[in-house]
């Protein structure tokens, strides 16, 4: 696709019209081979998500889920746990089984992002909890667990996939300098290598995430993080970005630079040109989210969580193929490697309707979302 196109398209949306794409990052999206591949947009129900032209959210239908509660023993200077505050707690595996039936059965749950606070080695304590996962996945086959790992060996890894887990999640750091003054842990690179290496190895579907301006808001250790993921080629990658507003005050961290983050993305797609690149709901808000989200679509990524306004519109100009899905991105790209239609809920974008209703929005009445089928 030419550099121009991507140029006509930007100027049409109207919710970019007050920033500038970098060139170069322009440039090497329209470069890339993946640029005119279809996108879904996510809405995880963890969070509170309206915009202007996305309104669906399956309510409960992908719940997300702590075993902790709000407790983490880390206390990682980039979150202080407070990712986990809006999290329904389940804290016992009696909690938990009573939570997946009410939410199953009177909710019409789909699946759940399964997580909790981590020790003091980084690793999330799932062994209580497995016999009850196998219990709920022997009653609800169709149920869909993705679950965040943490750091694990390969003994715990094939412990998770006999418990019946469908996707495995961990953070991948490439900096040993991030790893001990952001996560304060007494571990090194190579521990998060092995643990990646021990969830490829099991038949669950393995989507890790890189959190770009861990440091301290800097990039650092991505480049090396890129280069594991490549090495061990797991099932799709979700990149996150760091937001500053959890991060301790005694040590703030700097708003990650958009334009350096648009740069990661682009090698993103340039080194993994045929894995699923997703950006999950983790990022800053306001023009940052929007320049962020920008240089996502025009990198070719398979999917977004949360879309700033006017992405929907940008991917359709592009000639992309929409999806919106009201779940985690990364339970439903699971779902998509193992060619699951069946619970793959997602709702396809009537794209000229779409256009008719951005102009009517233009002269003051509200937009939604044109939806148009939903795939079951």
């Amino acid at each position: 696709m030419s550099e121009r196109r991507f140029w006509d398209a930007i100027g049409q949306v109207e919710a970019l019209e007050d920033i500038e794409p970098d060139p170069t990052l322009v440039d090497r999206a329209a470069r890339l081979d993946r640029a005119s591949q279809g996108i879904n947009f996510y809405t995880p129900t963890f969070k509170a998500f309206q915009s202007s032209e996305v309104s669906v959210c399956g309510k409960n239908a992908w719940p997300a889920v702590s075993i902790t509660g709000a407790k983490c023993k880390l206390q990682c200077d980039h979150c202080k746990a407070k990712i986990l505050e809006p999290m329904i707690p389940a804290e016992t595996p009696e909690a938990l089984w009573e939570l997946a039936n009410r939410l199953i059965e009177h909710e019409g749950a789909k699946g759940m992002l399964l997580t909790g606070g981590s020790n003091h080695r980084n690793e999330v304590e799932y062994a209580p909890f497995l016999d009850t996962i196998r219990r709920i996945k022997d009653r609800y086959p169709a149920f869909r667990f993705a679950v965040h790992t943490a750091l694990m060996s390969d003994d715990d890894a094939q412990a998770l996939e006999q418990a019946g887990v469908d996707v495995a999640m961990m953070d991948v750091i490439g900096a040993q300098e991030t790893i001990t003054q952001v996560y304060h842990l007494k571990r090194s690179v190579d521990d998060f290598e092995a643990a990646l290496a021990a969830l490829v190895k099991t038949n669950m579907k393995v989507v890790p995430h890189i959190v770009a301006g861990l440091h301290f808001g800097e990039m650092l250790g991505e480049w090396n993080a890129l280069e594991m993921v490549r090495r061990h080629r797991p099932d799709a990658l979700v990149l996150v970005v760091v937001n500053p507003i959890y991060s301790n005050p005694r040590r703030p961290f700097r708003t990650p630079d958009p334009e350096a983050v648009g740069d990661y993305m682009m090698a993103l797609g340039e080194g993994l040109p045929d894995l699923p690149l997703l950006l999950g709901c983790a990022r800053p808000a306001g023009e940052v989210k929007l320049r962020l989200d920008t240089y996502a679509v025009l990198a070719g990524f398979s999917g977004i969580a949360h879309p700033a306004d006017g992405m929907v519109e940008l991917a359709v100009r592009l000639g992309k193929e929409v999806k919106v899905t009201p779940s985690c991105c990364s339970i439903t790209i699971g779902e998509e490697v193992l060619g699951d239609e069946e619970s793959d809920a997602s709702f396809t974008v009537d794209i000229q309707r779409l256009m008719e209703e951005k102009a009517v929005a233009r002269r003051g009445r509200p937009l939604g979302i044109p939806v148009v089928a939903e795939m079951k």
